[in-house]
């Protein structure tokens, strides 16, 4: 008789097989055109599995949302040294935010498919704040502790920064064969990935130690 817990496992394993052909099905076709019939064919189960995990293909639609998006959380959970070097931990998140989204081109054509939908699915994922908020979090925690050493401008919020690093990094992969076909350069190239990569993480350092320039938004102007 197999153990509860070895059928567990098994379970786990099979859930996880589900979903990452799951999402290559669903970035490669869209929810439209992804079928579940194929994924099953795809897998080391059935139709009727698929079905009892998520309940129907929007059920397995949301857990590859859920599974794509809880991915890059917790990469970004593992920067540390914040307030020991805030700006070594800001060029973290850019580059690790960078090296996911270079990795996993498969993430970006499902977020893309997900906002032709207008996120239609996402908004009603029960776990939609753990898929935003952690990000927000680490990048908060970075801006406090330079600004609490003077290093960091005080006129933009987590969300700014989040949108300048996410933008850069999504950009590169969803618009690579466009930019290849206008301009001939391959932003995805091999050559061009570290040169990329460093001016990502200096663009966002610069602007972020720019206190200088432009006044505290609490001062007259």
């Amino acid at each position: 008789m197999t153990a509860p817990s070895a059928r567990r496992r098994d379970a786990e394993r099979t859930k996880a097989d589900i979903v990452k052909v799951a999402t290559k099905e669903f970035a490669d076709k869209g929810y439209a055109g992804a079928r579940v019939d194929e994924i099953a064919a795809k897998t080391h189960t059935t139709k009727r599995m698929i079905y009892y995990y998520y309940g129907d293909k929007d059920g397995l639609y949301q857990a590859v949302l859920d599974a794509s998006y809880g991915r890059i959380r917790r990469l970004e959970q593992k920067v540390t040294h914040i307030a020991d070097d805030p700006v070594a931990a800001l060029r973290h998140v850019a580059e690790l935010t960078f090296d996911h989204h270079d990795r996993n081109p498969d993430f970006i054509r499902i977020v893309a498919g997900e906002n032709i939908l207008r996120a239609v699915h996402l908004k009603h994922t029960s776990s939609v704040a753990r898929l935003g908020n952690p990000a927000l979090d680490v990048l908060t925690r970075i801006l406090d502790a330079g600004r609490e050493r003077g290093i960091f401008r005080t006129d933009v919020d987590a969300l700014d920064v989040h949108l300048a690093i996410s933008s850069f990094c999504f950009f590169r992969v969803a618009n690579r064969y466009t930019w290849k076909t206008l301009f001939d350069r391959d932003l995805a190239a091999t050559d061009q990935r570290d040169h990329q990569r460093k001016m990502l993480g200096d663009m966002i350092v610069a602007y972020l130690t720019d206190t200088h320039t432009h006044p505290d938004p609490g001062t007259d102007r």
